[in-house]
């Protein structure tokens, strides 16, 4: 593939026919627990329609994938549910993201008008037994009247601390003014008994907006924040930003651009000051999934390496205000303890529908 990835293995966690009234899939996230990797990830009825149901699968070596469960099945009817899965220090499970409030079969959870999300709440459960079984939903409350985008997973950091970061949307409201340019982070230090809020990364542009955040912990105990970020005016992208937080979420340092001009980004930490960073990329002449590491300080992002890790068969839409004609997207990596990093991401092709992974030998650049 290129001098720092080598290609081991790639395949489909979740495929069906691309056919009509086949689901899509979307959303997918990793974790390892124990002995066995576990993927989360959404299916609903098209891209757009506000019906997502949450679904986990489960594989001993990243290759079969088996055990489809629905979670929440008894709250799919009612709410469509967005999220991402994630593992504390001490092994629980958790699943963060937003329930909307389903009132028509079919209905859009995005308003052309208003470019906007229905209304929706922050939501977090817990699993104590691998993912077997879960507890109800437990709301976060919203610190400013808003939509929530939070497709990011909760951070479980190893003092205990718990942090899940959003981007603020319009609503169907046009009467609603929304700050956008910024992500806020929402902390709890007593296990979700109480939470307080900051903004993760601001933006001076006015017309800017964020899209896809992520927090994590670095190995050194520093907290790393990201997003897309995107000009409303016209649809450009900025460079991805990034802030750093050197006091458990309390503070964060200026936003400043990674140099990566990437649309859904995703992160996880790799040694002591370096990171993973996996991102779409859809307006280069070849469009496909980019892995990068990057060693972070707190005035500088500094790209190691830098490789497109799949091509996409059909470009699809490149803008985000196209978004509902994506056809791959949302892109999560992992570090496995043999020293390989598996990917995941949703694709749309010509014959069929997935969640496609990729494994890839990255010994070089340990």
């Amino acid at each position: 593939m290129n001098e720092s990835f080598r290609l081991i293995d790639s395949g489909f966690v979740f495929r069906v026919e691309n056919r009509a009234g086949a689901p899509v899939a979307c959303g997918p996230r990793f974790v390892l627990n124990s002995d066995e990797i576990i993927c989360s990830f959404m299916v609903q009825s098209g891209l757009g329609i506000n019906d997502f149901k949450p679904v986990l699968m489960r594989s001993r070596d990243g290759k079969k994938w088996e055990n489809l469960t629905f979670p929440w099945k008894h709250l799919t009817d009612e709410y469509s549910i967005f999220g991402s899965i994630s593992r504390s220090p001490d092994g629980q499970l958790f699943f963060f993201g937003t329930r909307t409030k389903i009132d028509m079969q079919g209905e859009s959870f995005w308003s052309e008008a208003t470019c906007g999300l229905k209304e929706n709440q922050l939501i977090y459960g817990i699993s104590e037994d691998s993912g077997y079984s879960w507890s109800e939903f437990f709301v976060i409350p919203k610190p400013e009247p808003s939509a929530a985008e939070a497709p990011g997973a909760m951070c479980i950091t190893k003092s205990g601390s718990w942090h899940a970061c959003y981007s603020p949307y319009n609503t169907f409201d046009p009467d609603l003014f929304v700050k956008r340019n910024h992500v806020i982070l929402l902390t709890s230090r007593d296990r979700g008994k109480s939470w307080t809020h900051t903004d993760m990364l601001s933006f001076i542009e006015p017309d800017s907006c964020a899209a896809e955040a992520w927090v994590i912990e670095i190995d050194d105990g520093k907290l790393f924040g990201t997003c897309w970020k995107i000009n409303q005016k016209d649809g450009s992208d900025y460079s991805n930003p990034f802030a750093l937080s050197f006091d458990d979420g309390r503070t964060w340092t200026e936003s400043k651009p990674t140099g990566i001009m990437g649309q859904t980004p995703a992160v996880a930490p790799f040694s002591q000051d370096k990171i993973l960073f996996v991102y779409n990329q859809r307006r280069a002449i070849v469009a496909g999934i980019r892995l990068a590491v990057a060693r972070v300080s707190k005035n500088e992002f500094r790209v190691e390496t830098d490789h497109l890790i799949y091509r996409a068969e059909r470009p699809g839409a490149i803008t985000h205000s196209e978004w509902t004609n994506f056809s791959f997207g949302e892109p999560h990596v992992l570090v496995l303890p043999d020293r390989t990093f598996l990917i995941v991401f949703w694709s749309i092709e010509k014959d069929f529908r997935a969640i496609r992974y990729i494994r890839l030998d990255a010994g070089a650049i340990f």
